[in-house]
């Protein structure tokens, strides 16, 4: 009776000994060799028979992808059966191969490219470019799909500077990242000069198109195409084909150059949008708090207009922003097609009154100075009625002037720091950032907008929500018309139309 025992013992030993070698194996293969084995190597599983390319070692360095020849295995090869063998696989793999094969004939890519493809969930990409004989490619996506993708970001790629001759980047990733311009810095750091990246995305209008191209600083355009796509979702995609020219000097780093930081022009796609915006007010109201109220419903926001997905930041300043309910939380956070991107919120305002409050708001970055042509100090005359010992909540700091005696209306003075707000914001925003302003200054508006043409800064501003002060007939006292402004209503209209007239987006705001 013992002699069974024993034998029946060893050989359970001898079957948990062959199945602890089998996993011993597996962890080799999975941790060691990238999930693939050679040929003449006990595998655990094979590949379809129809797989045309090698999918051995692959290696994260400076000579970027090493793909063994004879390879036929994989750790994970019944999934990748069931996966490479199904319509919806094929579909998208015939897509790709046709793109690849007519930028092969265009000279954009060749049998002997290092080839990158960037954000390729389970790389179909990736194996059409070997099924049509580039078998120097590889993919890269948060999670590793492999022998076809390797374990990488979009934005923080595992490959050393100018590696790959071709880049590509499909299925509108690009468009849909929260880091485009990181995205985008990545692939120009990766790419060898003189390297070609296309991209599909589905920039369509001229506003998105051309924001696309800001992020690219180290290429130029060399095609754009629209094409069908098979992506039921997408079924047209526009194809952009750029070619690196300037050498990357370390994270996207151009050499130096470029244009004079003082001038700028607005270009054509953004006074393409001026024209079918809303038209200006010509005559003025006789009821201006009416009139220019009403007219915010009739307001074309920019992001109503174009796709802004393709900005490195998204920002919004309020100039003069007073209370916190008084533009920001009332309107900018409730009302403004922000499409679904968080912005960074700036409120500069100068009346201590309402700087305490902003402590409590989170995401608003307070400024409490004035917005000016310079930095100084300034005097401050805050106006109120006879009598009026407190200014009246939302009321703002009223105007930058010297103190004049009034016979009407008592003062108070308040002396501040004011900043200059030009420059600023060129040394917090970038073109490549998409940038609101909302601008209440009680009539300084007739100063810093010329200031704003004068340095540039302008070009910097994607819209504009301005209210312009003049005296304008009061709600209060029928045939009156305000003292506290001297501009007119012909000002402000001047100063509206010289803004659209060069091409910036400015609305008239109340």
């Amino acid at each position: 009776m013992g002699k069974p025992n024993f034998l029946r013992n060893f050989i359970v030993r001898i079957l948990l000994f062959g199945v602890f070698i089998l996993l011993l194996r597996f962890a080799y293969i999975v941790s060691i060799r990238g999930g693939s084995c050679d040929a003449s190597d006990f595998c655990l599983f094979t590949v379809p028979e129809n797989l045309n390319f090698a999918a051995g070692s692959v290696r994260n360095d400076a000579s970027a992808v090493v793909v063994d020849d004879g390879v036929r295995s994989s750790s994970s090869g019944v999934a990748l059966r069931d996966l490479w063998t199904s319509k919806e696989w094929r579909k998208t793999v015939d897509f790709y191969s046709a793109v690849f094969q007519d930028l092969i004939a265009e000279g954009y890519l060749s049998p002997n490219s290092k080839a990158l493809c960037v954000e390729t969930i389970s790389g179909q990409d990736v194996y059409s470019l070997k099924e049509i004989g580039v078998p120097d490619a590889i993919g890269i996506s948060k999670k590793a799909a492999l022998p076809l993708v390797v374990s990488g970001q979009a934005f923080r790629q595992p490959f050393e500077d100018n590696t790959f001759d071709f880049e590509f980047s499909g299925a509108g990733w690009l468009g849909r990242s929260v880091r485009p311009a990181d995205f985008a810095s990545e692939i120009g750091r990766t790419l060898k000069p003189e390297g070609f990246v296309v991209v599909h995305t589905a920039a369509k209008d001229m506003y998105s198109f051309n924001s696309f191209l800001d992020l690219f600083d180290c290429c130029k355009l060399v095609r754009s195409r629209e094409i069908n796509s098979p992506d039921s979702s997408m079924p047209t995609i526009r194809e952009i084909v750029l070619k690196k020219e300037t050498e990357i000097l370390g994270q996207g780093e151009k050499k130096p150059g470029g244009n004079s930081v003082n001038t700028c022009s607005v270009p054509g796609y953004k006074q393409e949008l001026v024209r079918i915006a809303e038209p200006l007010i010509a005559e003025e109201p006789l009821k201006p708090w009416l009139t220019l109220k009403r007219n915010i419903k009739n307001i074309k926001y920019l992001p109503s207009m174009a796709d802004i997905s393709f900005k490195q930041r998204y920002v919004y300043v309020d100039v003069g922003a007073r209370s916190y309910g008084s533009s920001i939380g009332s309107w900018f956070k409730k009302k403004y097609p922000k499409q679904n991107k968080t912005f960074e919120i700036y409120a500069i305002e100068a009346d201590k009154a309402f700087h305490e409050e902003y402590q409590t708001k989170k995401g608003v970055k307070l400024l409490p100075y004035a917005a000016w042509v310079r930095n100084e100090t300034l005097f401050f005359e805050i106006n109120r009625g006879p009598g009026q010992k407190i200014e009246e909540k939302g009321r703002g700091m009223g105007r930058i002037q010297p103190v004049q005696s009034s016979a009407s209306f008592a003062s108070d003075v308040d002396k501040i720091r004011g900043f200059d707000f030009a420059n600023w914001l060129k040394n917090t925003v970038s073109q490549r950032d998409f940038v609101v302003m909302k601008m209440d200054v009680e009539g300084t508006e007739f100063d810093l907008i010329p200031r704003l043409f004068e340095t540039g800064a302008i070009c910097l501003i994607d819209e504009i929500f301005l209210e312009c002060h003049y005296n304008r007939w009061q709600r209060c006292c029928p045939g009156e018309r305000s003292s506290k402004y001297q501009k007119t209503y012909d000002h402000c209209l001047e100063l509206f139309s010289s803004l659209r007239k060069s091409g910036v987006l400015v609305h008239q705001w109340w």
